[in-house]
């Protein structure tokens, strides 16, 4: 099972621009699908975007255009760049691991991801 650290999250104005960043540990992780899922207090976690080990990248509607998920094997990171930021983008943001079907690209149910990072705070301010 591999490990998932989150970091980056913070305060930002609404329109502004934040960098999420997930440090995974395992000799495996090019062999992995990657996502990113945000709750808030009292609801479901969403998803927001995920990566197959081939790169291929996936995102949920509500930030398609304004989020881009990234990867970087030599250095066991995946990124979530978050442009144009609403207030309704605020959440806990955890990263996750597939490692079952990594290249599926639309498997996006918490169920789907079987490793858990323990989440980082993004608060958008109108």
């Amino acid at each position: 099972q591999v490990q998932l650290v989150e970091s980056g999250g913070g305060l930002v104005q609404a329109g502004g621009s934040l960098r999420l960043s997930c440090a995974a540990s395992g000799r495996t992780f090019s062999s992995y699908a990657m996502g990113w899922f945000r709750q808030v207090p009292g609801k479901e976690r969403d998803f927001v975007a995920r990566i197959t080990f081939t790169h291929y990248a996936y995102y949920a509607t509500s930030v398609k255009g304004r989020f881009t998920i990234s990867r970087d094997n030599t250095k066991n990171m995946v990124f979530l760049q978050m442009n144009s930021l609403k207030p309704e983008d605020t959440g806990v943001y955890y990263c996750a691991a597939d490692a079952r079907y990594a290249n599926i690209v639309a498997r996006t149910t918490p169920a789907a991801f079987g490793s858990w990072g323990q989440g980082t705070q993004v608060t958008v301010s109108s």
